[in-house]
Order: structure tokens, then sequence, then C-alpha cells
């Protein structure tokens, strides 16, 4: 018979891989959305908020929109916008078991204020 510290062990995943992502759609801030270095300092944010450890952060200017990553020792976090449809995506991924892209993604929902959300998520763990 097993103790409970090896039956937990057994059961503990390899990898933990935690993935939240979306699509936000009539965000009510849409200037945060043409502004390369407020998106920046969003990720950023989002990334301590979520409990993730920021290693970079990179946007673009693209048209009229940004797109931009954090890469996190955990993994990433990134949005792409569109402004003159006030439309952004944002993808929160993670694979520790500390962190929370959950948070980080509320967060980021939370800045932008869109009127609709549409979001998912995915266990990318490894058992």
């Amino acid at each position: 018979m097993q103790n409970i510290e090896e039956e937990l062990l057994e059961n503990t995943p390899k990898v933990i891989g935690r993935h939240v992502y979306g699509n936000l759609k009539g965000c009510r801030n849409d200037e945060i959305l043409r502004d390369p270095q407020a998106i920046e300092e969003l990720l950023r944010e989002a990334g301590r908020v979520g409990r993730m450890t920021i290693l970079d952060v990179k946007s673009w200017k693209i048209g009229e929109g940004v797109s931009a990553v954090a890469i996190v020792l955990e993994s990433h976090i990134t949005i792409h916008t569109w402004p003159e449809y006030r439309f952004a995506t944002v993808d929160v991924y993670s694979c520790g078991p500390h962190s929370d892209p959950l948070k980080a993604f509320n967060y980021i929902v939370k800045a932008l204020e869109p009127e609709d959300i549409i979001m998912g998520s995915a266990d990318r763990s490894l058992e």
C-alpha cells in the first residue's frame, strides 16, 4: 500500500500547462489598443498579477494596432489589437504550478473593457 505522498507524486503531472485565450470585442478602452508602450505595461502588470516572472516584453506597431509578447519564465502572454474594430486577441500560457494565467487574462480584460468576450482554455499538461 502506497503512502499519501507517493500517491500524490504519482498523480502530479510531469509538466503543468494551462492556456487561457480569448477574443475581446467592443473594447471601450480603445486608446490603449493603439499604444505600444501602454500594451507593454499592460502585459508586465498582467504577468505580475498572474504570478509570472517577466523575462522580456516586445511590441510592434502594425497599422493602427499593436502586436506584443511578454516572454515569461513560465511561457508567454501575447496580445494583438485592431483599434479600428475595437478588437483584441489575448493568449496567456503558463507552465508554472505557482502561476495563474486566468488572473493574468482577467487583468487584461478589465483594462480593455470589452463589451463581449469569447474565452477558451486548454489543459496542456503532460501526465
